[in-house]
């Protein structure tokens, strides 16, 4: 169990130790369950169109079709996470915080969701943590289905054809290739910046 928590936050571990069909479930899991707050969204996404490329015995799949998966992954898992909201509801703001559930980051994503509304299930896709709990929240204060689902599919586009196209064509560049582990890091950094600000507002006193 340890191995595979180990592998599951490691991008090309995953792919590397299941395929496309873990990739997809982590996809999944991190846009719609509790426990994917961890798991490494943006950089799989990237190393995912990257290894595409250069590593078609790990990802044999046209292009397209793996955007396409991913895609679907990413919409479903909102779906999935909204529902859970929509069921629980505001109780959930009252649950006391356990290893998989901090009540933080629902304080953070409601933070984030007060200043840019609907837009956090587009522009959450792109931030840990809020691409997590975002639908959730979506479903806590319920927004209309037909709403979340536009925002929904806008969002998950944007993610994964953005993230995995710049993989895959920067991938045949020798020095994105060597610095891997660089980039990953370059995108935790670069993307938890507007996380912490929002985690920031949600403490100053009302």
């Amino acid at each position: 169990m340890l191995d595979f928590l180990k592998h599951l936050t490691d991008p090309e571990s995953i792919i590397a130790y299941g395929g496309l069909a873990l990739l997809m479930f982590v996809v999944f899991a991190e846009t719609g369950l509790l426990i994917g707050f961890f798991l490494p969204g943006d950089s799989l996404i990237f190393i995912s169109g990257l290894i595409c490329r250069t590593k078609p015995q790990l990802l044999d799949v046209p292009i397209a079709f793996l955007l396409l998966l991913l895609i679907l992954s990413a919409i479903v898992g909102n779906i999935a996470g909204y529902w859970f909201g929509h069921k629980v509801g505001p109780p959930l703001f009252e649950r006391k915080d356990s290893w998989i559930f901090k009540k933080r980051y629902l304080e953070t994503t409601t933070a984030f969701y007060t200043k840019n509304g609907g837009k956090t299930l587009v522009l959450g896709r792109f931030l840990p943590i809020i691409r997590t709990f975002a639908p959730i929240l979506a479903g806590i204060i319920r927004i209309p289905f037909p709403k979340f689902m536009f925002y929904n599919v806008v969002g998950a586009t944007a993610w994964i054809v953005s993230l995995g196209l710049a993989g895959y064509f920067l991938g045949q560049i020798a020095w994105v290739q060597n610095n891997i582990g660089y980039i990953v890091i370059f995108l935790i950094i670069i993307t938890m910046i507007p996380v912490a600000a929002a985690g920031m507002t949600s403490k100053k006193p009302k």
